[in-house]
């Protein structure tokens, strides 16, 4: 069962997401937040697996929130999908600063919607394709130093991998193209998150992207 917590200002929009999500077998709604501070509240007293989280809330936003969220060693099983009618970069790039494991709009249509839920609590990264490009887009025109300092840590085996994750190949792409087992290429995958303290893939996806190793001009 999929333990969700719903973040939005709007009662419409999370009585709709409430509706959708109760028709499902593997979801189970555990709380509706209306600001960030209450998100954060009801995070901690329910442990979901998924915050749906919009960006703009009144108070504490859901930036905001999803940082408070993800910097408590009490919620690390916790994972944040933001989703808003906003896709300006800026907002991408923040929420997976802030910890994000997915950014999706609201137009999304309901099957992706439920889709990125599961994918999320799966431990896996989601960005709806137009946020990706955008965020890649945002890589490329944004001046910046490498920081190698971010790979001190890892192997050559575990940079080739953070360079795969950071391209949006899945562990059995990874295995594919490495001629490993899967199992091999999943042991790697966890290795590089200890070794990067990274909460999920979302955040070796920005590693891979601000330490260089991925570059966004291909």
């Amino acid at each position: 069962m999929i333990r969700v917590l719903l973040a939005d200002d709007q009662a419409l929009v999370r009585a709709g997401f409430r509706v959708l999500l109760e028709t499902e077998p593997d979801f189970e709604v555990v709380g509706e937040a209306a600001d960030g501070a209450a998100a954060v509240a009801l995070a901690r007293r329910h442990r979901p697996d998924v915050v749906v989280m919009d960006v703009r809330m009144p108070g504490a936003d859901g930036l905001a929130a999803t940082r408070e969220i993800t910097a408590d060693p009490a919620l690390e099983r916790v994972r944040v999908l933001v989703l808003t009618t906003f896709d300006l970069d800026e907002y991408v790039y923040e929420a997976l600063h802030a910890g994000a494991s997915g950014f999706l709009l609201k137009d999304t249509e309901p099957v992706d919607l439920l889709r990125g839920l599961r994918v999320v609590a799966d431990g896996e990264a989601l960005l709806a394709p137009r946020i990706t490009r955008r965020l890649i887009a945002e890589f490329v025109s944004r001046p910046r130093v490498p920081d190698r300092a971010v790979l001190a840590e890892l192997t050559e085996r575990e940079r080739e991998v953070l360079a795969l994750v950071g391209g949006g190949l899945s562990n059995d792409e990874i295995a594919a193209r490495l001629v490993i087992s899967p199992a091999t290429a999943r042991t790697h995958v966890s290795r590089v998150m200890t070794k990067l303290r990274a909460r999920d893939r979302a955040q070796l996806v920005v590693a891979a992207y601000e330490s260089g190793l991925v570059n966004p001009r291909g």
